[in-house]
């Protein structure tokens, strides 16, 4: 029979699949003797299995029945109990961290009965009730669906009634008459009275947790992070402790680092007479956790002995969540904390400087998402932008847009492409889609671990927190700070390294990282830049997988020389026929005789000869692949209804449409109906004759004007070896009578050759697969149409996790991969396969390409940095151990 429900003390956080990762830690505290209230956890089979029928499990009510008779007896007092009422907290805790997405209810077992019992054993009547308000506007939201506005409108009524700006100037009666209104909202929006039976509101709360993980925001959220949406969430059942119980309680949430930059010390806030969610909510003011030191330096003490000690134990940084309830100190939460991507650099090295971690676990604590994060531009400061207000920098970055103050707003102006910042006086978890959709995220509450500041460091976005200056006023839209008035629209800036909001546009400058790239700074410049270097260079050390460039200019091919490429494994030579060139293709496509047709690929010889020196110059006999023409040549021409208007206009005007009919007779005659699957690649350079010589002859003639250039030609489009073996021939009879060596191999991209590979491979020195045509053959997809038309339905079914254009689809196009490589090494054992398509610099990809034996990726010259990292990543965690 299952196991559903596991005490504390049966876990720890080496089972964060079945207990989540707020059970397994919670259960590894207690395992180390550190101060966690009793409790269990109800597992993620639980969970599971009633999303799959809609009803608990069999057996789950009776192991629920069992833990909590043992947590009864164990803390004293029982649930429900009017005398001496035991209330616990219902959390949920899924295996990778969700903050806020899912739901939480405390002070379960409160009711008119126990009450009393509440008050006598705390000898305080206004804690009571108030704890008591708490659990009917959590259980009303959280269980019920009774909207939060509801509730937070009559807690704004009853504070200026009682003149007061916050909770804590309520008095018992003003409480108790609170909890009144509290119940009448209840009904009002439900139709039922607010449960007074304990063991009703805790199985109801428990399967509300349960619902939670479909939730729209957790969906939205699993989304954003690529978490499984299979997994469920664990429920954890906790003896509730109070930190609203006066001014010698509170709560709060330490860092063991600085989660914004890595810097070690004492991070975190504390809000005194508080309970945990008023921390992270936002909704009161908290204060630095140093002066926790002065208000109760006992309790102050022993967490940092704790903070220490769970670092030491997790050999990482932890974050933390602790109430104090009249001097004594409780655990309720650890995890390995979320960071920024420059605290993850820098945690990383000094956690190896300390000789906690070596080098290649440090290459597991970061990754290519992050490294691409630092790469973004910082704000230029030198013109003096006038700087308007300040608060905690939350989220490292620079973001500018239109300040807009309501969620759903921002994420439906972020569609027609406005930049937006989401202004908010704090967040919570219904703000996620404008969170995502913003630029940046900037708040007048809360701070380092409030809602706004956990969610955006998680999706690294630029978060100022705290700006209490700003006097917000989401319902008129603006905020006002020192007389200055700024309305939704009015563009702002803000600096998450700093905590600075600027009002208008502030010009950005290159990040140091890239600077570092460039070669503008040294590796030892500072903090960021040295770990970067240092954890770069062990990446480069480890991996296995060779990271080259697609690069089509010498200006392109030097970038990708200074940010580490290892060679260019995509020159698109079309690109070369851009601009001023088209005139050219022209003249050859309206050739109408072979003299015409020579003398156009003549004048286009020396251009592309020019163009190919300066790649091989820029490489300096570091290999270059060069990419035959690819696209129909009908590309090349003006667009078929600008041609149209164009001719109708002049005979329109008696005039001689000239050259525009000649060009709009060859549009209609070289039209198709998809010519994404029509006359290019091979099939071009087979039919117009000269055309792949022009080229291979521009490859020979620059390859030896440049000593030890490494020359690769790359024949596109090739569905059969026939097709390759008719261009290799052409090829190395130019290739022989100009005396250069050149590798001739052959993209894969279309699915029938993934599927003949063992036969192509006899005619190919190298695969590359192109992965986005491979992609749009496979799914049977064109990319253009299908993206906006129903990708984003598809991802909210589930149907994609994620893009298959974005990271690569494992289990089809990544069959034809593993297929292609395992048929053409057994045909051809020394075949170098490689490949360019944009997958080439996605992390998830690059690690798929590890396992399938590729020897090379190749990606735009900005994601070298990051291929590189994840190339190292996946030598080290090739075991597949699990480094989300």
């Amino acid at each position: 029979m299952t196991k559903y429900v596991y005490d504390f003390a049966e876990g720890n956080k080496g089972l964060k699949d079945l207990l989540g990762g707020k059970g397994g830690n919670l259960a590894e505290m207690a395992n180390l003797g550190l101060p966690v209230p009793p409790g269990f956890t109800i597992t993620t089979d639980a969970c599971r299995a009633y999303l799959r029928t809609g009803k608990e499990p069999y057996g789950l009510a009776d192991e629920i029945a069992l833990h909590l008779e043992r947590l009864e007896r164990q803390a004293g007092r029982r649930l429900g109990d009017a005398g001496d009422p035991l209330l616990v907290s219902v959390r949920s805790g899924a295996k990778f961290s969700m903050p806020g997405m899912m739901e939480t209810v405390l002070n379960v077992g409160l009711t008119d009965a126990t009450l009393p019992g509440l008050a006598a054993r705390a000898g305080d009547e206004r804690f009571a009730w108030d704890s008591y308000r708490r659990l009917v506007q959590m259980f009303g939201k959280t269980v019920r669906g009774v909207p939060g506005e509801a509730f937070d409108r009559a807690l704004d009524e009853a504070k200026a009634l009682a003149g007061t700006g916050d909770d804590l100037g309520l008095g018992t009666d003003a409480l108790r008459a609170l909890v009144d209104r509290y119940k009448a909202i209840f009904r009002e929006h439900t139709g039922d009275d607010f449960p007074q039976d304990a063991r009703v509101q805790l199985e109801q709360a428990v399967r509300a947790v349960f619902g939670s993980w479909n939730a729209e925001r957790a969906v939205l959220y699993r989304r954003q992070e690529h978490i499984p949406a299979d997994l469920g969430t664990a429920v954890n059942v906790v003896t509730m402790v109070f930190g609203n119980l006066g001014p010698d309680s509170g709560t709060g949430v330490a860092f063991t680092r600085d989660p914004a930059t890595g810097a070690p010390g004492v991070y975190g806030d504390y809000l005194a007479n508080a309970q945990g969610e008023d921390v992270v909510a936002g909704i009161r003011n908290t204060v630095p956790l140093q002066e926790l030191e002065r208000i109760d330096k006992a309790s102050y003490d022993e967490l940092l002995a704790i903070m220490a000690r769970l670092e030491a134990h997790y050999k990482d940084l932890c974050d933390i969540e602790f109430t104090i309830e009249r001097g004594k100190l409780w655990m309720l939460q650890t995890r390995v904390g979320k960071r920024t991507a420059a605290a993850a650099f820098v945690i990383a090295a000094q956690l190896v400087d300390d000789g906690v971690i070596d080098l290649d676990e440090a290459l597991t604590r970061v990754n290519g998402a992050q490294l691409a994060q630092l790469m973004f531009p910082a704000f230029d400061l030198s013109a003096g932008p006038r700087r308007i207000g300040s608060g905690i920098a939350a989220s490292p970055g620079a973001a500018v847009g239109a300040a807009v103050f309501d969620a759903h707003r921002a994420a439906e102006l972020a569609g027609t492409g406005t930049p937006v910042i989401l202004v908010r006086r704090e967040t919570n978890p219904d703000d996620l889609p404008g969170m995502i959709a913003a630029q940046g995220i900037l708040t007048s509450r809360g701070g380092k671990t409030s809602h706004a500041a956990v969610v955006a460091r998680g999706m690294g976005k630029t978060c100022v927190c705290g700006a209490d200056t700003l006097d917000v006023d989401v319902h008129t839209g603006q905020f006002t700070v020192d007389g200055q008035v700024v309305r939704e629209g009015d563009v702002i800036s803000i600096d998450g390294s700093s905590g600075a909001v600027y009002l208008g546009e502030v010009p950005v400058q290159p990040s140091p990282v890239v600077r570092y790239f460039e070669g503008a700074l040294s590796p030892g410049a500072d903090q960021l830049v040295r770990a970067v270097d240092r954890i770069l260079t062990h990446a480069d050390k480890r991996r296995r997988l060779a990271v080259r460039a697609n690069a089509d200019t010498a200006e392109d091919a030097a970038r990708a020389r200074r940010f580490g490429a290892q060679g260019i494994g995509l020159c698109r030579t079309e690109h070369m026929f851009l601009g001023e060139r088209r005139a050219l293709v022209e003249r050859l496509i309206l050739a109408r005789t072979a003299e015409q047709r020579d003398a156009a690929l003549a004048e286009l010889l020396p251009l592309q000869r020019a163009d190919f020196t300066g790649l091989f110059r820029e490489m300096a006999g570091l290999p270059v692949t060069v990419r035959l023409i690819d696209p129909p040549l009908h590309e090349f021409l003006p667009p078929l209804e600008d041609l149209a208007v164009r001719v109708a206009r002049a005979e329109e005007r008696g005039e001689d449409p000239g050259h525009d009919r000649e060009l709009l007779d060859a549009v209609h005659r070289m039209h198709e109906e998809n010519p994404m699957l029509g006359l290019r690649g091979v099939r071009l350079g087979l039919v117009v004759p000269g055309l792949f010589a022009m080229q291979v002859r521009a490859i020979a003639e620059a390859a030896a004007r440049v000593p030890g250039a490494c020359a690769e030609i790359m024949v596109p489009l090739v569905g059969a070896v026939q097709e390759l073996e008719a261009v290799r021939a052409e090829a190395q009879g130019l290739l022989r009578e100009l005396g250069v060596d050149a590798r001739i191999g052959t993209m894969i991209e279309v699915p029938r050759a993934a599927l003949t590979a063992g036969e192509i491979a006899r005619a190919a020195d190298f695969f590359s697969f192109g992965t986005n045509d491979l992609t749009q053959m496979g799914w049977g997809f064109s990319r253009d149409d299908v993206e906006g038309a129903f990708f984003t339905r598809y991802l909210e079914l589930g149907i994609f996790g994620v893009s298959p254009f974005e990271s690569i689809d494992r289990d089809g196009v990544g069959r034809l991969i593993r297929i292609a490589v395992a048929e053409g090494r057994a045909a051809r054992p020394d075949l170098h396969i490689g490949v360019c398509g944009e997958h080439g610099g996605d992390p998830d990809s690059i690690r798929f390409f590890h396992d399938a034996g590729l020897d090379y990726v190749s990606c735009s010259p900005f994601r070298v940095p990051v291929a590189r990292l994840e190339a190292g990543r996946s030598a080290v965690t090739a075991t597949g151990s699990d480094t989300r």
